[in-house]
Order: C-alpha cells, then sequence, then structure tokens
C-alpha cells in the first residue's frame, strides 16, 4: 500500500501539468500550467537561497516545488477568482499527503510556507512572485501594456531584500538578451562564419 500511495501521488502532482494558471485570461496573453510555474519558481528559489546566507537550500527548492500541490485538486484561482470563490487549501495538501510516509513534510513544507515567518518560507515566496515577474516583463518585451501594473503590484509582494534585487534586475534586463546577442554578425553570416560584418 505504500508504494500504491506514492504512485497515487505522481499521478496526482502529474495533474499540474495540465492545470493552467488562470490569470493569463484577465492579462489578456500568455499561458502555462501550474507545473511549468513551479519548475522555474524552484530554480528562482535555490538561486536566491545561495544569495542569503544560512538559508536552508534543500528546504527553500521544495516548499517551491509544493507550495501549489493542492491546485491539482483544487484548480488554479486567481485575484479576480479568490473574491468570489473559498478554496480549502490546507484540506487538499492534507487528503494528498494521507498514507504517505513522508505526507508529514509535504504538510510542513506547505504550512512553513504560507505562514511566511522563516526566512526559507519568505524567499520560497518571493521565488513565487519572481516567476510571474519574469513572465510578465517577457509579456511586456512583448508590447503587452498591461503587464506593467501587474508588474507593480507583484512587487509589492515581494519580502525580502534578496527578491526585490533579483526584481530591480529582472526589470532590467530584456528577456531576448541571454541569446539574442544584437551587435554580432551571427544573424547575418550564421555561426562559424568568419566574414565579419561592420556594425
Amino acid at each position: 500500500m505504500d508504494m500504491k500511495n506514492r504512485i497515487n501521488l505522481l499521478f496526482e502532482v502529474g495533474m499540474l501539468k495540465k492545470t493552467p494558471r488562470t490569470g493569463y485570461q484577465f492579462l489578456g496573453t500568455g499561458q502555462e500550467s501550474v507545473a511549468e510555474h513551479s519548475f522555474r519558481t524552484a530554480i528562482i528559489g535555490y538561486i536566491l537561497s545561495k544569495d542569503a546566507p544560512g538559508a536552508d537550500t534543500g528546504k527553500i527548492t521544495l516548499m517551491c516545488l509544493f507550495h501549489d500541490f493542492h491546485e491539482a485538486r483544487t484548480g488554479d484561482h486567481n485575484y479576480v477568482n479568490k473574491q468570489y470563490v473559498t478554496v480549502d487549501e490546507d484540506r487538499a495538501v492534507r487528503d494528498l499527503a494521507r498514507g504517505l510516509p513522508f505526507g508529514d513534510e509535504i504538510i510542513a513544507l506547505t504550512d512553513e510556507f504560507n505562514r511566511a515567518e522563516t526566512l526559507e518560507a519568505r524567499l520560497a515566496r518571493d521565488a513565487d512572485q519572481l516567476d510571474l515577474i519574469m513572465e510578465l516583463k517577457e509579456k511586456k518585451d512583448l508590447g503587452n501594456k498591461y503587464a506593467t501594473d501587474w508588474i507593480f503590484y507583484a512587487e509589492k509582494r515581494l519580502l525580502t531584500e534578496y527578491g526585490k534585487r533579483m526584481a530591480d534586475e529582472i526589470l532590467k534586463t530584456d528577456s531576448t538578451d541571454w541569446w539574442f546577442e544584437k551587435k554580432t554578425d551571427l544573424w547575418v553570416n550564421g555561426p562559424g562564419n568568419n566574414h565579419k560584418i561592420s556594425e
């Protein structure tokens, strides 16, 4: 039965790959699944932990991975939805953790994330918002005029100086900078071509 419960959890969290983040319908552009969001949130949390002396990297990364587990059962509810719908996240997490030998750890990490009292929880919550800010910056770069307003409110939700510093750099960086080196001749002559053009 123990292995069966583990497999059931894996099928359940697989539902997050099919669960859309619903805010995009109001933003007007973009789409992603909860699983896609959780993945980059975990990477951001890992990176933030490296800047914060004494922070527990493993705990932050797990909180980031687990923070939306409940949405496999409840779906994602954005800020408009939450004005009218009450979601029992605690019950969803406790139900999914039932029967798992590590279920108490999932519950404890989720509770810690939601309380935001520890450095690890605050960094994980910042990672959650920073992933949203990155998505919004991409939409802004592509011309969505509403993304700027959304970024303003997401920045207000940041809890740590580490998160705020990362947000500042995100907003100064064009989302294509990592691959689109505009001052090279790659885009004219192709890779490996030694014919330099004037810039």
